[in-house]
């Protein structure tokens, strides 16, 4: 499969000051999913598969996994769940190309299915670093699938933060996967996804991440909503369908500086918002329960609520999530 190359000049200007951060394919406009298979984890106890459609024996799940309740509603019609659900988790390992995948997927205990979120970390993350904030995404009626980027997690060696331009690949890789498992018998996912609403979210180099993911010639074209927090551009315009997107940015990052995101919401023609945390720095505001945390965890759930359920009452509720006085603005069409 051949790609077009983003030049090396926009990458490095798009990387250098990340180091201190934790072509389109023939298949519908799903880059990176022609050449994936499933490999056995190396993690003892991960649910697996051996590349021929067989699965492996166990899953890593949280011990009350066992409890799954009442169904829950299925998704896209207009509503979003308003309860927060219990959430457990399973871990699944990956290849495309010969890159290893390891993945974290949290999602609901109440049987049903949900709308699947890719989460993508920043550099030297992981998934288990972010799972304060992709637990609370789940526990609002989400699956969410965070994989450790080869050469960018916590740890990679060697570690190379160059390599971030074939995240995006990777991450509709995973996305391909992780809705295949919906059918796969004997999956604990099966029969748990809204395959037909999908969305994204990252931070810091994940930020850039999911921003390729809607741009170029690495669309993905399953995505219906979007989250950037403290990213970039790596190059490419906005394309394919209009997909709501919500940007997230502290004014005084000092990693990622604030006109790079704003650079990037400026540039997106599409229904959008851009949450700008006041004296806000790269990220601290996505734990933790501040006004300015509540602000972000609040417009995040709600601009997924609206781009994967339908829900019009999130989107008429995303610019009072999003203000706060003297902590965090709001601007935008949504």
């Amino acid at each position: 499969m051949r790609r077009r190359l983003v030049p090396a000049a926009i990458l490095l200007a798009a990387f250098a000051g990340l180091a201190g951060c934790g072509s389109r394919a023939a298949n519908g406009g799903v880059p990176g999913s022609a050449d994936v298979s499933v490999a056995p984890s190396a993690v003892d106890g991960s649910f697996t598969q051996d590349g021929t459609g067989g699965l492996a024996a166990r899953a890593t799940t949280s011990p009350s996994a066992r409890t799954a309740t009442t169904t829950a509603p299925a998704s896209g019609g207009g509503k979003a769940p308003t309860q927060t659900f219990a959430v457990t988790s399973s871990q699944f390992t990956f290849t495309r190309a010969g890159r290893t995948l390891r993945t974290v997927v949290w999602y609901p205990k109440t049987a049903g299915r949900y709308p699947l979120v890719l989460w993508s970390h920043g550099l030297h993350g992981s998934p288990e670093g972010y799972s304060g904030v992709t637990q609370k995404i789940a526990a609002a009626g989400f699956v969410v699938a965070a994989p450790a980027y080869p050469f960018t997690n916590d740890k990679a060696n060697p570690f190379n933060q160059n390599d971030m331009v074939n995240q995006p690949a990777d991450a509709s890789a995973v996305i391909t996967e992780v809705l295949r498992l919906d059918g796969q018998s004997g999956s604990p996912l099966a029969g748990r996804i809204d395959t037909a609403h999908v969305g994204a979210a990252g931070h810091s180099a994940g930020g850039y991440t999911t921003a390729a993911l809607l741009s170029g010639s690495t669309r993905d074209s399953r995505l219906k909503g979007a989250v950037v927090v403290s990213g970039g551009s790596m190059g490419g315009k906005f394309s394919g369908a209009a997909t709501p997107v919500l940007f997230i940015h502290g004014d005084a990052d000092a990693t990622v500086p604030y006109s790079s995101g704003k650079s990037l919401f400026d540039s997106d023609p599409w229904p959008k918002g851009l949450l700008t945390l006041i004296g806000g720095d790269h990220g601290a505001a996505l734990w933790g329960t501040t006004a300015a945390a509540n602000a972000v965890s609040t417009s995040m759930l709600d601009l997924f609520r609206y781009g994967l359920y339908g829900d019009s009452a999130a989107r008429a509720r995303l610019r009072a999530d999003g203000t706060a006085g003297g902590v965090a603005r709001y601007d935008g069409t949504l």
